[in-house]
């Protein structure tokens, strides 16, 4: 029976190469053939599963990894739950490996654990459960995903999977902070790493920990952390070989940039291990690098545009990138209107090369937080520029006089107070 079966597996993945479709139909008919289920037909059975896991990959056919998902499900009560647990959780990994099928991703994960759920499957339906979070928090609804990671906690908490348990709050962790609810995205992950700290974390989890640390320190705008823990991160993920680490060395990248380090960024591109993930990523920072290097705002619009789905549909990479911008167009105004002591605002928006209300109303903002001394004139359409005046020191000590006087004159009352007594 098993040589029988080895040799149909053969056939079918010879045929793969040439025609899909048959493949296919060949591989299903071997998967889902009611007949002996020892362990060496087991066996034949999930590298026939594997290989048309791959054949749906290639046709894009996640509809079809769904299906094949929903009818193995007898062959899954023929064999042990590990195997079960491990064959479910790579074919929904399949089916994220087809682009644009997250809804699809989220219909399965639902149907899956139901079935977890009738089948008394408690290992496997928390970890689909935390797929199915993870799923939501991509889709954006967050309030089911916060609902499922709490439901979740309390589960884990009583059966102390402390691995499953560093898992879940550090997606608790992640969902916290794309709410933009930075203290409790702290606590979250503070409650991960102690868990970590209790048993020993695959490489692949701990570079997550540090990059989402990494993450939550730029917030704060503590940069040069934030570029430890994605130093951290890289290493551990680059010896993997894990495709996140680009991600991460762009993370890398940014901090250098925001740390007003942007000459060391060619230097790391161009190490040894920073060559190894070189593409529209890293390309990405290195025109940022170079435009914030040449404090040019034009260049910097410029490689915005020309690498949007890099940096501008990177949320975390965004809003720093944002912040930078602010700062550089603040630094361009300052040098501009050094020279004058009034100028027209049109004149100034010429010299930048920005609209008329933009700059105006970032000229209005500097002058309210006292990055120079001016005011609008907007009958006129100029600007006013004053000549910083020197701090005047008779206030400050005529102050520091009456601040002694008074705690003499305290001092006093309560001798007085003493000699009455």
């Amino acid at each position: 029976m098993a040589s029988s079966l080895e040799g149909r597996l053969k056939t079918a993945t010879e045929l793969g190469t040439s025609d899909v479709a048959g493949a296919v139909e060949q591989l299903k008919g071997l998967v889902l053939e009611d007949g002996s289920n020892d362990t060496e037909a087991v066996h034949i059975k999930e590298q026939a599963i594997s290989h048309l896991c791959e054949l749906y990959i290639k046709q894009s056919n996640a509809q079809g990894l769904a299906d094949l998902l929903t009818s193995l499900r007898t062959f899954f009560n023929a064999i042990p739950k590990a195997k079960t647990a491990k064959l479910v959780r790579s074919i929904i990994d399949a089916i994220a490996k087809v682009p644009g099928s997250t809804q699809l991703q989220v219909e399965v994960c639902r149907a899956q654990v139901e079935w977890a759920k009738a089948e008394k499957r408690t290992f496997l339906r928390q970890r689909i459960e935390l797929r199915l979070a993870s799923l939501y928090m991509q889709v954006k609804d967050y309030p089911a995903a916060l609902a499922l990671i709490g439901t979740l906690l309390s589960e884990v908490k009583k059966l102390d999977d402390k691995l499953l348990l560093v898992d879940v709050y550090l997606l608790e962790s992640k969902v916290n902070h794309a709410l933009r609810n930075v203290p409790k995205a702290r606590a979250s992950l503070t409650a991960a790493r102690t868990a970590a700290n209790a048993i020993y974390v695959p490489l692949q989890l701990q570079g997550g920990i540090d990059c989402h640390s990494g993450i939550l320190c730029a917030e704060e705008k503590d940069y040069k952390t934030a570029y430890s823990y994605f130093f951290e991160s890289f290493e551990q993920l680059s010896s993997l070989d894990d495709p996140q680490a680009a991600q991460v060395l762009k993370y890398m990248l940014l901090a250098k940039v925001m740390l007003d380090q942007a000459d060391d960024v060619p230097g790391i591109i161009s190490s040894k291990a920073g060559l190894k993930y070189t593409g529209p990523e890293v390309e990405a920072l290195r025109a940022v690098a170079q435009a914030y290097h040449d404090r040019s705002l034009q260049a910097f619009q410029d490689v915005l545009e020309a690498h949007k789905s890099q940096l501008v549909d990177d949320v975390v990479v965004h809003a720093h990138l944002a912040f930078l911008y602010d700062t550089l167009l603040q630094q361009n105004l300052v040098r501009l209107i050094e020279p004058f002591s009034r100028v027209e605002i049109s004149h100034v928006a010429h010299l930048i090369g920005l609209p008329v209300p933009t700059v105006e109303a970032k000229l209005s903002q500097m002058i309210l937080d006292k990055k120079f001394s001016g005011t609008l004139d907007q009958g006129a359409g100029c600007l006013e520029v004053f000549s910083p005046s020197s701090p005047d020191v008779v206030y400050p000590a005529a102050l520091d006089v009456l601040d002694s006087l008074g705690r003499v004159v305290d001092t006093l009352f309560a001798r007085s107070q003493k000699v009455v007594a």
